[in-house]
């Protein structure tokens, strides 16, 4: 991972003030995790204090990134052979930490 200068610090200290916990993802090692309630993203430090989304936040499954599948007549979240279905409960709650996540990095 990149070192973190002082912005970066400032950054990561809004996301924890919004109730996030820094996590570490050890299949994303250059990337520093956000995770809140059931979902996390990934941000990838750049130079100049900035942090880039690496691809989309995701529902976790056992604190593991999943991918989300249309499977007979439902949507599911999976991770390796386990799988939730995507309820709108899930939905809700992975689409209002994406809107949170892009604010954060946008503020400030």
């Amino acid at each position: 991972m990149a070192e973190l200068d002082p912005r970066h610090i400032q950054i990561l200290d809004r996301f924890v003030a919004a109730g996030f916990a820094i996590a570490a993802f050890p299949m994303y090692a250059s990337a520093v995790g956000v995770r809140k309630g059931n979902c996390a993203a990934l941000l990838d430090p750049s130079p100049g204090g900035d942090f880039h989304l690496v691809g989309s936040p995701c529902y976790l499954i056992e604190g593991n990134f999943s991918v989300r599948i249309r499977g007979g007549n439902a949507d599911w979240f999976i991770w390796k052979s386990k799988r939730v279905e995507a309820t709108p409960a899930r939905l809700a709650e992975l689409a209002a930490l994406t809107e949170e996540v892009w604010a954060l990095l946008g503020s400030g």
